[in-house]
């Protein structure tokens, strides 16, 4: 009569008990246990009675306040192993990672005492239990053994080797995957590591007499960027020499910038007459250059400064300071803006509206020391503006002056459409 809705409690429950006999329906497979359905949806949590009964009891809850120091935990060293508690702590406070596994999502399908996305699981649940003594991550160490050989033992190893191990075994682990064997295309996969850490690098080579282009575009990780100061020469033109200053980072002090990093790696470098390539448009081998550009930016965007040279004639650690921003904007170094690229010159388009390639620094990994005895530490991101300096058990707090001012391993910067306050 009065065209009002009616809510029924007996008519919603009916409901969702049909939804939910559905979804396992549509997932049952004959080899599958009924819980591991490919089709069941992720249904959210629901408190029992028992729990609703514990929530009565316990009416005190967790808020995250701009002082809150939840989520920070020291980590205590097992012997040398300051190269993985550095990465812990990067990937702890990587926001979709910790957004995944704090809401459960994991689902194993293998053994769970053999599985690193459980043990990564537990770990959140440790770092984000209010606990302040430092936790002692022997099983992770002991799953790192097992499924990474080249890492076992107790010397010093490099950090950028362990973060790139790590995704790998997580990566695998997350398909029920434990040996590799699984052919996968790393392109298509949608475990939670790949949909983070996984972008798009396009490679053009372009043959010298018919400017033919060959394109191929490989996945990656992390992007390694050679340093002034390596053996390899570093720039032909003068830094900052078109007098701009892009993301925010000006050379008044001389000092190499991330920025020029990106310009160097991405700008068109001539494959000689040793490296001549089979061209298809002139049937035969010829020289060209090579570009790589971004064809795909991942969410979490790490840059790995190549820091340790190990050559034939030398070993050694470049030390040359590298200057990071806050935030950084990658338009220019994609594939899509090669076409206003002239010579490693770039014309920045002025596009306010478009936050998609534009990135925040919140994890700086640093190395001190020399190549034979170091000590990792890292610099994260708490809140906005709110740094802390994770040196293995100690957590101390650290100004934005700090972290700038830091040598910089590996950079950890997520795409700003993930800010909120």
């Amino acid at each position: 009569v009065c065209q009002d809705y009616i809510y029924d409690k007996d008519m919603e429950q009916i409901a969702k008990e049909e939804q939910r006999k559905a979804w396992k329906l549509q997932g049952r497979s004959s080899h599958l246990p009924l819980r591991r359905c490919v089709g069941e949806k992720y249904s959210t949590w629901e408190p029992t009675k028992r729990e609703l009964e514990l929530l009565r009891h316990n009416p005190k809850r967790r808020r995250i306040t701009t002082n809150c120091t939840i989520g920070l935990r020291g980590l205590i060293n097992l012997g040398n192993t300051c190269f993985m508690n550095c990465i812990v702590q990067a990937l702890t406070h990587t926001p979709l990672l910790r957004d995944f596994f704090l809401s459960d999502r994991h689902k194993c399908e293998m053994q769970s005492n053999s599985c690193l996305v459980c043990e990564m699981s537990q770990l959140f649940q440790e770092f984000y239990s209010g606990h302040r003594s430092p936790h002692i991550p022997f099983r992770l160490l002991h799953l790192v053994w097992t499924h990474a050989r080249h890492l076992a033992g107790y010397e010093q190893q490099d950090a950028h080797e362990f973060l790139i191990a790590a995704l790998d075994v997580l990566h695998r682990h997350c398909k029920g995957d434990d040996n590799g064997k699984k052919a996968n295309n790393p392109n298509n996969c949608s475990c939670i590591i790949d949909q983070i850490f996984t972008g798009g690098l396009q490679s053009d080579v372009t043959c010298q007499v018919c400017h033919g282009v060959s394109t191929t575009i490989d996945p990656f990780w992390d992007i390694s960027l050679d340093l002034p100061g390596s053996s390899t020469p570093f720039w032909p033109l003068s830094p900052g020499g078109d007098g701009s200053t892009l993301n925010g980072e000006s050379h008044l002090s001389g000092a190499t910038t991330l920025t020029d990093c990106l310009r160097r790696f991405t700008r068109p470098e001539h494959l000689g007459s040793s490296a001549k390539i089979k061209c298809s448009g002139c049937h035969s081998y010829q020289e060209s250059t090579k570009q790589l550009t971004m064809k795909k930016l991942p969410i979490v965007a790490c840059f790995h400064l190549k820091r340790f040279e190990h050559s034939a004639k030398l070993r050694r650690k470049i030390t040359t300071y590298v200057s990071f921003p806050l935030e950084l904007d990658m338009t220019p170094f994609m594939a899509s803006s090669k076409e206003s690229r002239m010579n490693g010159q770039y014309q920045q388009s002025v596009d306010v509206f478009n936050n998609d390639n534009k990135y925040s620094l919140f994890a700086v990994v640093n190395h001190q020391g020399t190549l034979e005895s170091g000590h990792y530490t890292t610099f994260i991101r708490q809140h906005k503006d709110q740094w802390f300096k994770c040196d293995d058990a100690i957590i101390t707090k650290a100004s934005i002056k700090d972290v700038l001012d830091s040598e910089g391993y590996l950079l950890f910067y997520h795409k700003q459409f993930l800010e909120y306050e």
